[in-house]
């Protein structure tokens, strides 16, 4: 065996049904699209080489130790860590990645500031597509992540199409009552909405509860994307909090209330285990607080040391063409 293999058997511990190369780089997609969410809360005005130092310490100082608290067997924040007195139902991220996410991306817009110019929508053709491509990938989160082929899967495979498709209806409705037209990119939202709200929950809820999460992310996303985002006054140039923060508090909280013991192992308000609900709300609160401070403070650092934002030309002209000698139509 060569030196770079050493230390990687078959299987892991940890997924016992699959090979640890497989667990290993699956576990890699999730530590990689959780610093891609953040980049689209300061989108259009963070240096290229800021954005680069602040993925590489934010995974090390924030993602790794939230991951391990909630996912390792003996974090503090697991469920199936028997020791804890605090015992968070994340399936596949509502904590670890959206919450987490959508908190640093708050912390990047409050100290980056709002946009010079904010310019032109890109393409709403693309905005479909990625949104499609979304929406398929996020069974291989969700479903993925019971790392074997069985009823748990198949369920959390189901409650995502069912939560994702109530999300983007709900999303829609609420925007004709309110704006007075439909959107495609509402609906596309909203249905981003859904995936993240059913993640932390979709191992965990049945078809009932997934509906009622998706309409519950339906609409408070919505007033994430909108009312919150408007009495605070932050620039958020792809809503990474209203959608992922916000989303994923919701998904996260009723988690605890429609847990189905049948599904995931544990029972949930509704089945009368309030204590998860409890459970639910110290976890996240504890991610919050801890990813707010400390991707301020990396923030802060990087702006000390080598700045955050990109000179106001730069800006005018577009970070892809001037950074980058490139452009998106």
């Amino acid at each position: 065996m060569s030196d770079i293999s050493k230390g990687i058997g078959n299987p892991n511990p940890l997924a016992p049904t699959i090979p640890e190369t497989v667990y290993l780089c699956f576990q890699l997609t999730f530590a990689i699209i959780t610093p891609a969410l953040i980049a689209g809360a300061f989108a259009e005005r963070m240096k290229f080489s800021a954005m680069l130092w602040f993925i590489g310490l934010w995974a090390i100082f924030v993602y790794s130790p939230v991951a391990h608290w909630v996912w390792g067997p003996d974090g503090f924040l697991a469920a199936g860590n028997s020791d804890n007195w605090i015992k968070v139902l994340d399936f596949a991220g509502g904590t670890v990645v959206h919450i987490n996410s959508g908190v640093a991306g708050l912390m990047a817009c409050l100290l980056l500031g709002k946009r010079k110019d904010t310019g032109p929508n890109h393409n709403m053709v693309l905005t479909f597509i990625g949104a499609s491509l979304l929406w398929v990938g996020w069974f291989g989160f969700n479903a993925g992540s019971a790392v074997t082929a069985g009823m748990q899967a198949g369920m959390a495979m189901t409650v995502t199409h069912m939560a994702t498709s109530a999300a983007a209806f709900t999303w829609m409705l609420v925007e004709w009552m309110t704006r007075g037209k439909p959107t495609v990119v509402g609906i596309c939202t909203g249905a981003i909405a859904g995936l993240v709200a059913i993640t932390p929950a979709s191992g965990f809820v049945g078809p009932v509860g997934s509906l009622c999460i998706g309409i519950a992310a339906g609409i408070l996303c919505y007033w994430g994307c909108t009312g919150l985002k408007h009495m605070l006054g932050y620039d958020d140039a792809l809503d990474a909090f209203g959608v992922h923060a916000v989303g994923g508090i919701v998904g996260a909280l009723l988690t605890g209330v429609f847990a189905v013991e049948q599904y995931g192992g544990t029972a949930g308000l509704i089945e009368g285990n309030p204590a998860q609900v409890i459970n639910q709300i110290e976890g996240i609160l504890i991610v919050f607080v801890y990813d707010a401070l400390a991707s301020f403070i990396i923030l802060k650092v990087l702006d000390f040391t080598i700045g955050l934002r990109a000179s106001a030309d730069i800006e005018r002209e577009g970070l892809d063409l001037a950074l980058h000698g490139e452009t998106v139509q």
